[in-house]
């Protein structure tokens, strides 16, 4: 407790205050923390943060206690004084902040270059490197100095022409001269000696043509295929980089209060919005033809061909090509291949291919292949675009997983509630499942009767406000006759009493088997849902993703029979992760493994026991 924790013996504990204020950028630390927190967007969560004094303690694990306990760095020389030849580089950087002018930040900028002389002459090393952006990055915003270099097109392919303007404006009363600018990798210089007077912009227009070598945009740690659990990196210097270096990019030449200063700036795309205004986005690389299969996964559980979609995509203007789907034997296409033609930059259009599959069980891959110019592209294009991130550009593989699933099943017409998401529907429909996706004020008993099975989504009962209304009307569907399954929910932020869950007493744990490949044991090898209208085996848990399941029961009324048991390793066993009940004439399922994660990924044996739980209302009765 609080109480406890002000009593203890803190004597070997470093004290912080992390509320403090900085006058200067009018917020405190635990403010710019909760601003940092809340741009998790995605987790949701957002952080009102607090003001005023906040004391953090830390223990000392190992080694001396500062002498001063309220100082983590006490005794630590961090200043210049620990670099060889680094003594007068510090003397000029105290002298520049001891005389610093808020309004007229350009007059340090003399001594600035001075240092930057100085750290130029180092040798070659870490402190080097990084002291030598740091001290560019303020020289140039002491003087105000804007340098940029923009594309007329968000993108281009090697071999392509691409306008550039370049704009450089000094705002400051330092002399700046344009000595000249560069365009790498292409390696164009233009030689200008031009005066960079105070407040009055300079622009060049360039035309450029790409190399036939320039490497595509896309995250480095993504290019290669990567192991479980480790990204491919060949290039170690990018490790530990947030993003890909750009190579194309404009070298600014200069001399500032008549010392040289060289600066690169990456080429960026740059375009008015009539609600943002001016945005820049990062300028991107790409393949002369994109490619797309409709859907990232195709599960056969019959022996009837699937039509597969595949959209190509243009990176340029006039490209003309033919369109493959590259297969595993076994497996069979038509027809072998497709022309297409497109005119426009970013023209689309939608191929369609037959696939039929092999007879016996099996998993693979197709990859869309299409051939222009001599050269095969089989990339997709994904770009990630949110307010609060730059725009990410991902080149993939295209390939798209094929799985032809050993299945039978009893029943066709599922209704399903959907919760906070999920994409089991359509791999539900793939499978030869007709699926009608019910709102709120279908659930009627009326209504439920006509379905085999019931299906309540991802968290329906966290989602549903309205969930406590229609409930009875499951309950009476289950007792008429029905089979009602109800996947994972979370413990928390219910929006019905826990007690009202199911037809009988039930409680919901933080349990969970976080090893995709964990042991799964049969408690109830004989029960109809392992054995019918599929034999279920321990080969139909291999392939699983991500996880075996969360948010497990660990309560439940006899009336619940446990089928299957698993654990992380070291953890006690997880028994309530497939509960089955009798309820009047039907059966009520709770299940929190991941069907919505298995079931998209085409997991086999997702699909066979998902198919026996959605029948075992029609097993014949002996």
């Amino acid at each position: 407790s609080q109480e406890n924790f002000e009593k203890a013996d803190k004597s070997k504990m470093l004290s912080l205050d992390v509320g403090e204020y900085y006058p200067v950028l009018g917020k405190s630390n635990t403010q710019i923390a909760a601003a940092a927190r809340s741009m998790h967007k995605a987790q949701g969560f957002g952080d009102a943060g607090t003001r005023g004094s906040q004391m953090e303690y830390l223990q000392l694990l190992k080694g001396e206690m500062p002498a001063d306990k309220e100082n983590l760095f006490a005794g630590i020389n961090t200043t210049w004084s620990r670099i060889e030849g680094g003594a007068p580089i510090g003397k000029i950087l105290s002298e520049v902040e001891a005389s610093f002018q808020f309004t007229n930040p350009g007059a340090s900028v003399p001594q600035l270059m001075e240092a930057l002389t100085l750290i130029e002459a180092l040798p070659d090393g870490f402190w080097k490197k990084m002291k030598q952006q740091e001290i560019k990055e303020v020289i140039q915003a002491c003087l105000g100095l804007y340098l940029e270099a923009a594309a007329g097109e968000s993108s281009a392919t090697s071999g392509e022409a691409v306008e550039l303007n370049i704009e450089a404006i000094n705002r400051s009363r330092i002399p700046v001269r344009l000595q000249s600018v560069s365009i790498l990798p292409a390696g164009l210089d233009t030689t200008l000696s031009l005066a960079l007077d105070y407040n009055e912009g300079q622009k060049l227009f360039k035309t450029v043509t790409l190399p036939l070598d320039m490497e595509m945009t896309s995250p480095y740690w993504l290019k290669d295929p990567w192991e479980e659990g480790r990204y491919t990196v060949a290039d170690q210097r990018l490790r530990g980089l947030p993003e890909t270096p750009k190579a194309f990019r404009v070298q600014f030449d200069l001399m500032v209060a008549g010392r040289p200063f060289t600066l690169q700036k990456e080429v960026v795309y740059k375009y008015e919005d009539p609600v943002k205004g001016e945005v820049f986005q990062p300028f991107e690389i790409t393949p002369p033809v994109f490619v797309e299969t409709a859907e990232p996964v195709y599960v056969f559980g019959h022996d009837e061909p699937q039509t597969v979609e595949v959209v190509v995509k243009s990176g340029k203007a006039n490209v003309s090509g033919t369109l493959e789907l590259c297969h595993s034997a076994g497996w069979s296409v038509k027809p072998a291949s497709i022309d297409f033609e497109l005119n426009l930059k970013g023209e689309e259009k939608t191929l369609r291919f037959q696939l039929s599959p092999p007879r016996q069980q099996d998993e693979n891959f197709i990859v869309p292949l299409a051939k222009v110019e001599g050269q095969g592209y089989s990339r997709k294009l994904t770009r990630i675009d949110y307010n609060h991130i730059p725009v990410q550009t991902i080149l993939r593989d295209a390939s798209a997983k094929v799985a032809r699933v050993e299945l039978e099943k009893a029943g066709n017409d599922i209704g399903y509630i959907m919760g906070l998401g999920d994409e089991i529907p359509a791999s539900l429909e793939q499978i030869g499942y007709h699926v009608s996706l019910l709102k709120e004020g279908d659930i009627t008993l009326e209504n439920l009767q006509r379905f085999d099975a019931v299906i309540l989504g991802v968290r329906a009962y966290n989602g549903l406000e309205r969930a406590r209304f229609f409930q009875p009307a499951l309950f009476e569907y289950v007792k008429k006759g029905g089979t009602l399954i109800v996947q994972y929910n979370k413990n928390f932020g219910l929006t019905l009493p826990m007690e009202d869950l199911a037809p009988y007493p039930l409680k919901i744990s933080r349990d969970r088997v976080t090893v995709e490949n964990a042991p799964v044991r049969f408690l109830k090898p004989e029960h109809p849902i392992l054995n019918w209208p599929n034999k279920i085996t321990e080969s139909d848990f291999d392939g699983w993703i991500q996880e075996r399941g969360l948010y497990f029961p660990n309560e439940w009324a006899e009336q619940f029979e446990p089928i299957l048991s698993s654990n992380d390793p070291g953890e006690p066993p997880r028994d309530g992760g497939l509960l089955v009940a009798r309820y009047g004439e039907g059966y009520y399922i709770y299940t929190g493994y991941s069907w919505f994660r298995e079931l998209p990924a085409g997991v086999p044996g997702a699909f066979r026991l998902f198919a026996n739980m959605i029948s075992i209302g029609k097993k014949p009765r002996p």
